[in-house]
């Protein structure tokens, strides 16, 4: 019993010092917020999970009708960190080369050289990823994933930070290729980008009603203190209750008989492994940005949805009932036991 104790002691003054490095390190994140929101006008949630996917090193999937903004925050987050971006606008004769780059021979060197394509960059924006055919769409997620690439047999790792943030627009379907479920897996986040309410819009229209519009953000970040910021969120203590917690809501969208719930006939596939690894990540980033060092189960709440909405696939009688996966999140999240 005094063992435990100890254990238990030890792990208190762990946490305390950790939480300690974090409200440090943590500061140059909330100014990089201040800085773009003095450019971007209500997209606090969008702001918000852009950081957590840089900081829990997963990628994000943008949905939002176009106009929103959601290219402007991606450009401002890349000046605010002092980092390299590039918006690739994809459009259905894009080929792999135009991302990757290519070989190119050079006469006077009677050689092919390696011409890197714009994926060399820490921030990708991929606009209407869902325009571009599948071997491009297939091309960016093996970047995504392997973090390097492959040109002529020689194979170059990404730059470090590498976050791809790829927008698709939910309306004009016509012409597009859909990412396969398998693919969406890929991302981290999927966070929906609304519409701003009355007051934001009159912000937007007093800030933005210009000929030249402002985008000045201050540098306040820079990559090496984002890999710091990561080692950090590695030494973010989860309890084990919040483990299991994370465990029960993933295995509810493949088993939610075995929490009570009555949804197998809206739930076609649940969401893999890697939703459980993207959940502790983004609620670890999320605990990061409040300054603590330890993980509650608030913070899984807080990132389930976009965490999970991409993942859980519905069958055709929830589509009938006009049901999405959120619906079926929230039953999830409404029933499963809160540590």
């Amino acid at each position: 019993m005094a063992h435990a104790t100890a254990d238990t002691r030890v792990t208190h003054d762990r946490i305390n010092e950790i939480t300690e490095e974090i409200k440090i390190h943590s500061e140059p994140f909330q100014r990089l917020l201040g800085e773009v929101g003095r450019v971007i006008v209500g997209q606090e949630n969008l702001m918000h999970r852009m950081l957590v996917g840089l900081l829990g090193n997963g990628h994000l999937l943008i949905e939002g009708v176009p106009g929103l903004a959601k290219t402007t925050a991606v450009a401002c987050l890349a000046k605010g960190i002092n980092t390299s971006f590039q918006r690739l606008q994809f459009t259905p004769d894009l080929l792999p080369a135009d991302l990757l780059g290519t070989l190119i021979f050079r006469p006077q060197d009677q050689d092919f050289v390696v011409h890197k394509g714009p994926i060399f960059s820490n921030l990708i924006l991929a606009d209407e990823i869902n325009r571009a055919p599948a071997k491009v769409q297939s091309a960016l997620l093996e970047a995504m994933q392997e973090r390097q690439v492959t040109i002529g047999g020689e194979t170059f790792p990404l730059d470090d930070p590498f976050l791809v943030m790829a927008t698709q627009n939910p309306i004009e379907q016509e012409g597009t290729y859909p990412l396969p479920e398998a693919q969406m897996d890929r991302f981290m986040l999927k966070v929906i980008v609304g519409y701003p309410n009355r007051d934001e819009e009159r912000q937007i229209l007093n800030r933005m009603s210009k000929t030249k519009a402002s985008y000045d953000v201050h540098s306040v970040l820079n990559p090496e203190e984002v890999v710091t910021a990561r080692k950090l969120i590695d030494e973010i203590y989860v309890d084990e209750r919040v483990s299991k917690y994370i465990v029960d809501l993933v295995i509810a969208t493949r088993e939610p008989e075995s929490y009570g719930l009555s949804l197998e006939h809206l739930i076609q596939y649940g969401a893999s492994p890697r939703a459980s690894i993207n959940l502790t990540l983004a609620a670890k980033a999320n605990a990061f940005l409040a300054g603590r060092g330890y993980v509650t189960p608030q913070d899984v709440k807080d990132m389930a949805y976009d965490v999970l909405r991409h993942r859980v696939i519905l069958t055709y009688e929830a589509e009938a009932e006009e049901l999405t996966s959120v619906d079926v999140i929230d039953k999830i999240l409404g029933q499963v036991q809160v540590p």
